[in-house]
């Protein structure tokens, strides 16, 4: 046999699989038909775990592996095609129909928005983008901005979450765990950072530099110019400036923006000192109730998957299987949990797209714990 041969026989086989494939999902439709009338689940997890393994048992050994991902696959397609046979949809999708429907079609002017740190801060930077009339509330730190949220001081909040030199804020994905929130936009911020003194401070005399973590990250090679001085980590670089503005000690810096220095007259001793020129940090816009605009084409979702092999490699596979782009997969500790993880996903798909619904449908039936945060449009 040549490689023609080969191929005929594989095509041979294809066109077997196929009508065989679609003959299962045509069963498959008189099977949810049958458990909607007799009250029964789609799925039933005893009998998918005993069907694989007794599939695995007839396997050639040497294929079991392949398999066993080819038919969890097949599995995890006849649930999504039951359920989407039936019209049945989860609690989020209703919510997501009901925030589509009711949203109002302009995102707001004016709003009164929690933002931490104080005047200066480039969440406030962030804020001005976001709204051109805001009415800001200074939270001292990221968990007052969650809690003015929750108990309604605030419409919206304005939060960092990664920062495309020093990575994502850890801080702010941690409280996420803890806080129910709505993303309902986004936005990405130039950070060009200034070493800001007092008039009359000479960069060979600096013993103490103030700055935000991040800040100071972004940073580090540029630090190493002053090996004798000590780095204080601050709030934000706003909180940095205004420390350095009512010292009486003549030997501080502060790392923050030449807008921090205007504000709290400070000089600008050098400028543009980040480590990467290209340097940005992603902000959050945050409401307590789920809003969507018109133009939303990026979803955030939280969850967390069962402990079994492949549980995540199985919740991937539906985004290959749907051509949808997964823009960011962060995984962080869950606080007094036993090695559990919370993944974090920015997803680019719009929310208008048919696949969206199944989409969002599939990942709550697979998850142990699943929480959409929000569909929304990142500003330019």
């Amino acid at each position: 046999m040549d490689l023609k041969d080969y191929r005929e026989q594989i095509d041979r086989i294809d066109r077997t699989l196929l009508e065989n494939l679609q003959e299962r999902m045509r069963v498959a439709e008189g099977i949810a038909k049958y458990k909607l009338e007799h009250g029964m689940r789609v799925f039933d997890p005893v009998r998918e775990r005993q069907k694989i393994e007794k599939l695995l048992w007839d396997s050639d050994e040497d294929l079991a592996y392949y398999n066993k991902i080819l038919f969890t696959t097949i599995m995890e397609m006849s649930k999504d095609h039951q359920h989407k046979f039936l019209h049945e949809e989860t609690e989020t999708v209703h919510r997501i129909r009901d925030a589509l429907r009711y949203s109002p079609k302009v995102f707001p002017r004016r709003a009164k928005v929690a933002c931490q740190g104080v005047e200066g801060a480039y969440s406030q930077q962030a804020c001005d983008r976001f709204f051109s009339m805001p009415q800001i509330s200074y939270q001292k730190n990221f968990r007052g901005v969650f809690q003015a949220i929750q108990k309604g001081e605030c419409d919206y909040g304005v939060l960092p979450i990664e920062n495309s030199t020093a990575g994502s804020v850890n801080a702010v994905y941690d409280l996420m765990m803890e806080y129910h929130f709505n993303i309902v936009r986004s936005v990405r911020v130039k950070i060009n950072h200034s070493l800001l003194a007092k008039p009359g401070t000479r960069k060979e005399n600096i013993r103490e530099v103030f700055s935000h973590p991040q800040a100071i990250a972004q940073c580090e090679e540029y630090l190493k110019k002053f090996p004798g001085a000590v780095v204080t980590e601050v709030e934000n670089t706003a909180v940095a400036a205004k420390k350095v503005a009512e010292s009486d000690r003549p030997d501080v810096a502060a790392i923050g923006s030449e807008i921090n220095g205007e504000l709290y007259g400070l000089r600008t001793l050098e400028s543009e000192i980040q480590d990467n020129g290209n340097n940005y940090t992603r902000f959050i816009c945050i409401s307590r109730e789920l809003e969507i605009y018109p133009g939303a084409d990026r979803t955030s979702i939280m969850l967390v998957v069962g402990h079994t092999p492949g549980c995540l490699y199985q919740v991937l596979s539906h985004f290959n299987a749907m051509g949808i782009n997964l823009l960011k997969l962060e995984s962080r500790p869950i606080p007094s949990s036993n090695f559990e993880f919370m993944f974090y996903f920015d997803i680019e798909e719009p929310v208008y797209a048919d696949e969206f619904p199944r989409l969002m449908n599939q990942l709550e039936q697979m998850s142990v714990d699943f929480r959409y945060l929000g569909s929304y449009s990142e500003l330019a």
